[in-house]
């Protein structure tokens, strides 16, 4: 016999979706998802058009402070000029980097062609007298000026050696005694000749150097003893070789 559930115990009835999940059913969509009030769905309607208006006023305040500049300023994403023109493709594929060497054997070979090529370059820049590949004796422009004196004028001193080297002979042992006593006579003659032709540069060198570089820091005697070296050295095996030809005015 069947007992009869009062009404007020009884469960009210519960309809699809619900908040218990279903061991038997999906979840609807529209369960999971926060409903929208209507207040809310104003709110967003109007959030378009309140965009726009700050938009405007943003591109009106541009529009004002692009009117009148100031005069010297420059904007933002002002960039300035490079001074120079884009090279072209065919030239920057020229000056390109060069692959990385393969082994160690590639990458020696590689160095030591560029060992080779900086000595090349700095022997060519210390022959054309460039400060950057002289040695600190030869650096300055009283150095400089101090070579070309020298190498504008016939120096007795660049026969010097050369005069040794003959009267070394004429005066050997087996040599007779009245020839060796005339290249001696010669080797005296050949030291008095330098001695005095070595004043005279000095002299000049004194007159020049310093009215040209009346500040400088460069010691009389140290260019003095710089230009008779120089001087006393033959002409093709000079270092740096010389800019200026015989006779030139300095």
């Amino acid at each position: 016999m069947a007992c009869a559930v009062p009404a007020a115990t009884r469960l009210p009835a519960l309809d699809y979706p619900h908040d218990v999940p279903s061991l038997f059913r999906r979840r609807s969509r529209t369960a999971t998802q926060p409903s929208v009030t209507s207040d809310e769905s104003d709110r967003i309607a109007d959030e378009p058009d309140q965009i726009a208006d700050d938009d405007a006023d943003a591109d009106g305040q541009s529009d004002q402070g692009s009117a009148g500049p100031r005069a010297g300023v420059k904007p933002k994403a002002y960039t300035p000029g490079k001074g120079r023109a884009t090279p072209k493709r065919k030239e920057a594929r020229k000056r390109a980097a060069e692959p990385p060497p393969q082994d160690r054997k590639a990458a020696m070979r590689r160095m030591r062609q560029k060992q080779r090529t900086e000595r090349a370059a700095a022997r060519e820049g210390l022959m054309r007298g460039e400060d950057q590949y002289l040695p600190a004796r030869d650096r300055g422009p009283e150095r400089a000026l101090t070579r070309d004196i020298v190498d504008a004028r016939r120096n007795i001193g660049t026969w010097f050696f050369a005069g040794a080297v003959v009267i070394l002979i004429g005066t050997w042992p087996g040599v007779s005694q009245p020839i060796r006593d005339m290249f001696n006579m010669l080797w005296t003659v050949l030291l008095i000749a330098v001695m005095v032709d070595s004043a005279l540069l000095c002299r000049t060198i004194g007159r020049v150097v310093w009215e040209r570089h009346p500040k400088t820091g460069q010691r009389k005697a140290g260019l003095y003893f710089y230009a008779i070296m120089r001087s006393l050295t033959i002409r093709r095996m000079r270092i740096p070789r010389p800019r200026v030809a015989i006779g030139n005015k300095i």
